[in-house]
């Protein structure tokens, strides 16, 4: 009989389950690594997508039917998520669809009596010499040879994830009891969602070498050391073989919608990026933070009407386009943002209606990247604006570092600018110090010539002006 795919086996002894495309790429990446074609993987999935029913269920299930020889251990933070794991292992392979499917792999019947072992935390296969196990973190597998280590969200919460003790403690146990255990044809797997940019992952990610996995290629001939996969919940990376979402697509649209994902992300940014889209950054790491203050009214008196230009530089960047006015004690307020990955022939109306409807009066363009067409095309549906394009000679990195308490200090944004501009509110608010870990930094260098040029008085000049 042939052997059925992972994804075939998964609908055939779970025919009520829900997927969605994205369930397809994660099953099918998950059976490369069930048939022994990777060694080392890497999977993070956002929360309540599916993550340990794959991994951790259906996967060990099928890996027991391809091999009843192989010993496999299941592990999370708990011993009792763990077993609760194993369990249902245990009842998937008792399931007649699964007998149809493997009939070599049986275990024990409850209340049998047998010399083979079955308890929630370790079954043996009859017959064979494959077991599967479940242990907590920090757990022992004294003896043990293992296999297959399953890796899943080896930390409860955030609390325990920003814990220095608990992490360390993981760390450790990872050390001395994972890999101990493991001998030259070993496979681990680690499916988490993330909560801290120094948990396990990041560990392996500083002292290993991962390659993030993109196209199907990079299965069927994998390269030394791990595989790296991040499902965004909402996709913010360009497309891949793997994951071919457009930009701001949700994963599961079905269960987690945009709106649902995009009101997550304005309640929390930062948690957000962590959590859901796999990036994540500890509050020490930010550079701004929720340090902007915030205004409800303007002030009074108003000395100018300004607007900040930078076209975007690729194709996967930011236009950001940034109105604000000022008053007598060099108060900079943000009035309203254009922050989009649209082409130039969207951008530009998105502009120049927003001069319009701000009032402003003076607008610099940076003319780094076709800045000064963009410039004579917002120019010619501005007639009251006096649009101005000049060149960015300086560091962008040195720019941004060193003005960044300015920035804080002197711009101050709308009480409700999270909602009002949601991508600009994120980009800022989750930017991080290590200027190479930034994906965007499109919102920070707008701030960034803002206090320049109206503060410091850059000694970029204007190039020219439209009217």
């Amino acid at each position: 009989m042939k052997t059925p795919s992972f994804e075939e086996f998964a609908r055939t002894v779970y025919p009520f389950i829900s997927t969605d495309d994205f369930h397809t790429a994660y099953y099918r990446v998950l059976e490369a690594f069930g048939r022994g074609i990777i060694r080392k993987l890497i999977i993070t999935v956002p929360p309540q997508h599916g993550k340990s029913l794959g991994s951790s269920v259906l996967l060990p299930a099928y890996m027991l039917g391809l091999n009843p020889d192989l010993r496999i251990a299941i592990a999370s933070y708990s011993a009792t998520l763990a077993s609760r794991f194993n369990r249902r292992v245990q009842r998937l392979i008792e399931v007649p669809e699964y007998e149809g499917l493997f009939p070599d792999t049986r275990i024990k019947k409850a209340g049998q009596k047998s010399s083979f072992i079955r308890t929630s935390d370790q079954v043996e296969i009859i017959d064979h010499s494959g077991e599967l196990f479940s242990v907590g973190r920090e757990g022992s597998l004294t003896g043990n040879r293992v296999d297959i280590f399953i890796l899943d969200d080896l930390y409860k919460d955030a609390m325990e994830a920003n814990s220095p003790v608990v992490r360390e403690n993981c760390r450790d146990w990872y050390s001395s009891v994972v890999r101990t255990r493991m001998h030259n044809t070993s496979q681990e797997l680690i499916v988490f969602t993330r909560w801290h940019e120094e948990d396990l992952i990041g560990d392996i990610i500083r002292t290993e070498k991962v390659t993030e996995l993109q196209r199907w290629e990079q299965i069927e001939n994998p390269p030394e050391g791990w595989l790296h996969l991040n499902f965004e919940a909402l996709k913010d990376s360009e497309p891949t073989e793997i994951d071919p979402r457009l930009v701001g697509e949700p994963l599961w649209a079905e269960q987690h919608s945009r709106e649902l994902l995009l009101s997550k992300r304005r309640l929390d940014p930062l948690r957000f990026e962590c959590m859901y889209q796999g990036h994540p950054t500890s509050q020490g790491g930010l550079l701004y933070g929720n340090n902007f203050r915030t205004y409800d009214t303007l002030p009074e008196s108003i000395v100018k009407r300004g607007n900040y230009t930078d076209t975007a530089d690729t194709g996967d960047d930011y236009l950001c386009s940034v109105c604000y006015v000022m008053d007598p004690d060099s108060n900079i307020y943000v009035t309203d943002v254009v922050y989009s990955r649209e082409p130039m022939e969207v951008t530009e109306r998105l502009v120049a209606d927003m001069i319009n409807r701000t009032s402003t009066r003076s607008a610099d363009v940076e003319s780094n990247n076709g800045g000064r067409g963009f410039a004579r095309a917002v120019a010619s549906r501005t007639p009251l604006a006096r649009i101005g394009w000049f060149h960015q000679s300086g560091n962008k990195e040195a720019r941004i570092l060193s003005n960044s308490a300015t920035v804080t200090a002197k711009i101050i944004m709308p009480r409700d600018w999270a909602t009002k501009w949601s991508d600009f509110y994120q980009h800022l608010t989750c930017y991080k110090r290590i200027f190479r870990s930034n994906r965007w930094h499109d919102a920070a260098d707008v701030l960034t010539g803002i206090v320049e040029r109206e503060l410091f008085r850059s000694p970029q000049g204007k190039i020219g002006f439209i009217q």
